[in-house]
């Protein structure tokens, strides 16, 4: 245990000291050994668009593939779906195809996260079993039923809510 907390702190080192990146949003993610992370810096961006794509920096020399997620310090961003050598195209969760499985952390009802082309402040979690009990405020993650997120990645958090009662 001795070594594997000191390879920790060294790595965590370097991400610090190489990225910026602060301790608070590494620690915040959860460590799933399966999945690797890769830094990348968006270079093209859209969200006010119907469909809205991103670019990065990475790419196929990077071991960058169709089908991988893209996260932020924020939480989810979208699901590469194009690559070539240098760069990718990032399917962004502010796009009418995307879908993602999310759940609500607290109780860990699950559903698939979509948006609907108009608020790029607003998502939506459609699917979720009508017995959840649902809350302002509740967090939503990744559910962990796909290869593309591990669970618990962060999404968002319930704003509002309405329960559709035709099904």
């Amino acid at each position: 245990n001795e070594i594997l907390t000191e390879e920790n702190n060294r790595l965590k080192s370097i991400l610090y000291s190489n990225h910026g990146y602060q301790e608070s949003e590494l620690d915040s993610l959860p460590y799933v050994p399966k999945f690797k992370f890769t830094t990348a810096t968006v270079i093209k961006n859209s969200y006010s668009a119907y469909n809205n794509y991103l670019t990065i920096d990475k790419g196929t020399k990077d071991s960058i593939d169709v089908d991988f997620g893209v996260i932020s310090s924020k939480g989810v961003v979208g699901i590469i779906d194009n690559v070539s050598k240098n760069y990718a195209r990032v399917l962004s969760v502010l796009n009418t195809k995307s879908r993602i499985n999310a759940e609500l952390k607290k109780t860990n009802h699950f559903g698939s996260l979509k948006w609907d082309g108009k608020s790029p402040e607003v998502v939506q979690l459609i699917d979720i079993p009508k017995q959840a009990e649902i809350k302002i405020g509740d967090t939503i993650v990744t559910g962990g039923l796909s290869t593309i997120f591990p669970k618990g990645i962060p999404i968002g958090s319930v704003q509002s809510f309405n329960l559709d009662e035709t099904g």
